[in-house]
C-alpha cells in the first residue's frame, strides 16, 4: 500500500481519486467493518466508546449531543463501506471516509490503552504498522480538502 505515490490525488473535476491497492482496501475495509459493528452490535469492544462523551464535561448530560454524534458515525461508515471499491469519490463520500478512519484509529487507542508515547512505542509490530496505516490514510486524504 506504501508506496512514492499519494493515495488520493483530488482531480481537476473535483473528485478524489483512490490509488489504494488490495493491501490498503484491506485495511480501510477492516476500518470501516469495525466501526459499522461496533455501532450495531453492543458486546464489541468499541461500541462502548464510540457511545463515550468526546468531552465529559460538555455533553455527557446532553443526549441530543450523544445521538447526533451517533447518527453522524453510524451515516459516515454505511456511506464508506458503501464506496469502498470505488475508484474515485466525491466531497461527501470522502468526507465519509476521513471521519470513519478518524474513529476507527481513535478507537484501536482507546482499546489497547495506547494513550501516550511510551504505550505506543511498546505495542506489537502488527498493531503499530495497522496504527501507522490508519494515520498515513487520514493524513494522505486530509490533503485533499
Amino acid at each position: 500500500m506504501v508506496g512514492r505515490h499519494r493515495l488520493f490525488v483530488r482531480r481537476r473535476d473535483g473528485r478524489i481519486e483512490v490509488r489504494l491497492n488490495d493491501l490498503g482496501r484491506s485495511v480501510a475495509r477492516e476500518a470501516f467493518g469495525h466501526v459499522v459493528a461496533a455501532e450495531r452490535d453492543p458486546e464489541h469492544e468499541w461500541h462502548t466508546l464510540l457511545n463515550a462523551p468526546i468531552d465529559p464535561g460538555r455533553d455527557q448530560d446532553d443526549p441530543l449531543s450523544i445521538l447526533n454524534r451517533q447518527n453522524e458515525i453510524s451515516t459516515n461508515a454505511e456511506l464508506a463501506v458503501v464506496t469502498l471499491n470505488e475508484e474515485f469519490l466525491n466531497d461527501a463520500e470522502a468526507w465519509a471516509w476521513l471521519a470513519t478512519l478518524q474513529v476507527a484509529l481513535r478507537s484501536t487507542a482507546q482499546a489497547h490503552g495506547l494513550m501516550s508515547d511510551e504505550k505506543l512505542a511498546a505495542c506489537d509490530e502488527e498493531l503499530l504498522n495497522y496504527i501507522h496505516t490508519l494515520q498515513q490514510l487520514l493524513f494522505e486524504l486530509a490533503d485533499c480538502f
